[in-house]
């Protein structure tokens, strides 16, 4: 099971003092140095989130990654036409697709990809003709999952805030769910990844989801890193998933 790595919030911290002081020498944390560390812990991917807002990532941060860190890029984006041209210049590895909306504090919920299928297909489409694999960021649902593949996607991202927020017999339920959809994504020829509030002591309770490729992970490892430093972060990650019976 590999490891991509979000980045996003190393930026987050950086705005907090200097997103009006953009070109500022002492603007800091670097994005781009958080990623080197993460490679250097054994993350297998990074992971940015370019919002319409640019709360965090800015598209400088973007290119910079892109042209300076070796390994493979996963950008997550809207279904916009402004976010397919940063996309389609930029040419990260992988696009993630996910719903976006100004007052939320972080992405809560799938992309309803049933219910803007006509876009998606477009958007996935224009992506896929310029040499990006394309994921789909869903709820463990399976008319998602099934829409999922209609449009052409190559991999889908199992939404695990649901679980990641569920407590007492709630959390089994949850964990059924991704099984479920995450059996169905594999028979539909799609890569299953998940992500979203997965942490440090959540993690082996995904370890009965079938056929998960990748998980993207972010906000625990920063804040981890807040401790250790991001490459030991990642290190302590990626050990804990090396447990995955798959």
């Amino acid at each position: 099971m590999l490891l991509g790595v979000n980045v996003d919030h190393v930026a987050t911290l950086r705005q907090a003092r200097y997103a009006l002081l953009p070109d500022s020498p002492n603007a800091e944390p670097s994005p781009l140095e958080a990623s080197l560390d993460a490679m250097a812990g054994g993350a297998d991917s990074i992971t940015i989130h370019v919002r319409a807002d640019r709360r965090h990532m800015q598209e400088r941060d973007a290119f910079e990654i892109r042209r300076e860190c070796p390994l493979p890029l996963n950008l997550e984006m809207g279904v916009t036409e402004p976010m397919l041209r940063l996309a389609l210049e930029l040419k990260p590895d992988f696009v993630c697709l996910v719903p976006e909306t100004r007052e939320e504090v972080t992405t809560e919920g799938g992309l309803d990809v049933a219910g803007r299928m006509d876009e998606v297909k477009r958007c996935v489409a224009s992506l896929r003709e310029a040499g990006i694999k394309v994921s789909l960021f869903i709820d463990p649902d399976g008319h998602q999952v099934e829409a999922s593949a209609e449009c052409g996607g190559q991999m889908i991202e199992l939404h695990t805030g649901g679980f990641a927020n569920a407590e007492g017999d709630a959390v089994m339920g949850e964990v059924e769910r991704l099984i479920t959809a995450a059996r169905m994504g594999k028979g539909m020829d799609l890569q299953v990844n998940a992500g979203h509030g997965i942490n440090y002591v959540n993690l082996s309770r995904l370890f009965t989801v079938p056929h998960l490729a990748e998980l993207n992970i972010g906000h625990s490892i920063v804040s981890r890193a807040m401790r250790v430093g991001m490459e030991a972060a990642v290190r302590e990650m990626k050990e804990a998933m090396a447990s995955y019976p798959e």
